[in-house]
């Protein structure tokens, strides 16, 4: 008897890393178990565009969605998925692939594509910023302030990435932030603030070493100022996975804090640009989203 195949959604953010994404529904395809699913693949034309076709996939019955992009378009994603039985799927083609990074799953999109034929699945954690979720990591400070000079750049990449941090470090001025986080409130003059679920911003540029993504728990790193100097000695601990070996950094593990800074400003939630309050909530939803894993 003939078996009704089970429809995949993919959803393709086309502006997503560098380079023509045409060929991509063709490798999808290629790659995919057809004797067992069948792709349904969509383009998304704008910012939210993503939740919105996930919702509709989901609506229309499909569990299996699948974020084609980088940690922006599985933010995207993502948060029509929590708490739902849909499970995500990434095909991580953006410039960093944080979360894609932090759970092992293969740059590659044979190799990506096959986790979904394999179906194993992993329950994850996410964290909250002023009721906006997400998945990777959040913060206040230096990295949200590149990335809003990022956002406003015509090319992506790593390398333009890189090029607005340098810029960006010689103009940058740490500001003052009162935290309440276990019990205590401290007062910090920080160069950043990061709200860590996985372990890294992405391109193995590891902010918080220690996360784990599945214990309830976000890890709070504290970059104090530094001299200038010590900027390429802070890059290096950065990818070795030492950061937080260094005497200008604080490390926390908390399920809440709240944050009180000097005026409303640049926030950044998996790599994504925006601006909110002086006063920040963030927390951790313990468990809350299914994802295909190797």
């Amino acid at each position: 008897m003939f078996k009704k195949k089970e429809a995949v959604g993919f959803i393709l953010n086309p502006i997503s890393g560098t380079g023509s994404k045409k060929s991509i529904p063709a490798e999808i395809n290629s790659h995919l178990n057809t004797d067992r699913y069948k792709a349904v693949i969509e383009q998304s034309s704008c910012p939210a565009n993503a939740t919105d076709i996930a919702k509709t996939f989901i609506a229309r019955g499909i569990t299996k969605v699948i974020a084609v992009g980088g940690d922006g378009t599985v933010n995207e994603v993502a948060k029509a998925l929590i708490d739902t039985n849909a499970t995500l799927g990434i095909i991580p083609i953006g410039s960093g692939n944080g979360l894609a990074r932090h759970l092992k799953i293969p740059l590659n999109i044979k190799e990506s594509v096959h986790l979904i034929n394999h179906g194993r699945i992993f329950m994850m954690d996410h964290g909250i910023i002023n009721n906006t979720p997400f998945f990777c990591t959040a913060g206040v400070g230096f990295d949200a302030y590149i990335g809003y000079e990022f956002s406003k750049m015509n090319g992506r990449g790593f390398s333009n990435y890189i090029r607005t941090t340098i810029r960006g470090y010689y103009n940058y001025k740490p500001q003052h932030y009162s935290l309440g986080l276990n019990g205590n409130n401290i007062q910090r003059e920080a160069f950043l603030i990061t709200f860590a679920n996985a372990s890294q911003y992405g391109n193995n540029a590891y902010i918080a070493p220690g996360a784990d993504i599945a214990d309830g728990l976000l890890d709070v790193t504290i970059i104090s100022p530094f001299p200038k100097f010590l900027a390429p000695s802070m890059g290096i601990k950065l990818f070795n996975r030492k950061i937080d070996k260094s005497k200008y950094v604080e490390t926390f593990r908390v399920k809440e804090l709240n944050i009180n800074r000097e005026s409303e400003g640049a926030v950044h939630y998996d790599g994504e640009p925006a601006i909110m309050g002086s006063c920040l909530n963030v927390s951790i939803k313990h468990l809350g989203i299914h994802v295909f894993v190797p």
